[in-house]
């Protein structure tokens, strides 16, 4: 198979998809207070839509998949989606991205259908600030997921801590400090934007040099090289510990160069840039009895417009900025 590349000559071989607009949660980054429009259940891909949709992905040179939503598994039938998936061959890489809420019951489960890799969002140790970031009161819940999560089997279980200033920014050290006795990956991501509000992120951003500095007064950081490229974290090691720190940065030290991926909405749509509004309809195409060399088309189109770098100054590159968060899945 030939190497799957964009116009810049970057190597795609990852598939982010979302297969649910729904979730448990409600957090203060990601869903506005308001909450969201949800989805007409007929507008979002069934499963066998989206084993099509994957399976000419992977027919062009997809090998990594992560199911993300919403909240993935709240959607009824997950696990036998995910047995599904994983069976297909060719498949390198099948990852699962969750808030940790249902992750206690069905972590067994996962495990046995086939996910290996999970992410976990948890961005405080203490229970009342969970529940004013996610306006849910589910962290001991979330903390139950972890362990089963860990008890299955999981490997690498990466928890993703997006700072904030003032609201989480001085748990940085404690949710570190897990990886000296856990075999946890702790990713510290910066944070962005939501439908544009630019006031609002400026009185909240912790840059990723900010983090470090903090991290580095526990002791030194050794740099390490992940076994897995293109990803967007750099990793770090503190001397002796079981686990490994990630800083993810894509304001102050963004990770274009490298983007290996494209995104396969819950109700069909592809985005080739997080940051970008621009979408490629593929649902409709894919219903109306398209072949799959006409669907690899789109898919190779959307890549192939794919851009360079995003931009956050520009309207078109703001974050979210027709959908929030919890429709795209990151």
């Amino acid at each position: 198979m030939a190497l799957l590349t964009d116009r810049y000559q970057r190597p795609i071989d990852y598939l982010r998809v979302s297969i649910t607009d729904r979730c448990d949660l409600r957090c203060i980054y990601c869903t506005p207070l308001g909450g969201a429009p949800k989805l007409a259940h007929d507008d979002i891909l069934t499963y066998e839509e989206f084993l099509h949709l994957i399976q000419v992905s992977m027919d062009l040179g997809i090998t990594k998949v992560r199911l993300t939503g919403g909240e993935p598994l709240v959607r009824k039938g997950v696990t036998d989606f995910c047995r599904r998936l994983a069976g297909i061959p060719g498949l390198q890489s099948l990852s699962l991205t969750t808030n940790g809420v249902m992750l206690e019951e069905l972590a067994q489960d996962l495990y046995s259908a086939g996910i290996r890799r999970i992410n976990i969002s948890l961005d405080t140790l203490q229970p009342q600030k969970f529940l004013h970031i996610t306006r849910r009161d589910e962290f001991d819940r979330v903390w139950r997921g972890i362990q089963a999560a860990e008890h299955a089997g999981f490997d690498p279980i990466k928890i993703n801590v997006v700072v904030m200033r003032g609201i989480n920014d001085d748990e940085i050290l404690d949710l570190a400090k897990l990886t000296l006795q856990r075999p946890y990956h702790i990713r510290f991501i910066e944070f962005m934007s939501i439908n544009g509000d630019s006031q609002w992120v400026l009185q909240h951003y912790v840059s990723s040099d900010e983090i470090l500095e903090k991290l580095l007064t526990v002791a030194p950081l050794e740099p390490i090289v992940s076994q897995h490229t293109n990803g967007p974290a750099r990793h770090f090691r503190w001397p002796d510990a079981k686990g490994v720190i990630g800083i993810i940065s894509p304001i102050s030290h963004h990770f274009c160069p490298s983007c290996n991926r494209i995104r396969l909405t819950a109700d069909g749509k592809l985005r080739n840039c997080l940051f970008s509004d621009q979408e490629v309809d593929i649902k409709s195409p894919l219903r109306q009895g398209a072949t799959d060399a006409e669907l690899a088309q789109i898919l190779r189109a959307s890549i192939d417009n794919k851009p360079e770098k995003h931009s956050l100054q520009s309207d078109v590159f703001r974050k979210c900025q027709n959908r929030p968060m919890v429709a795209i899945g990151g």
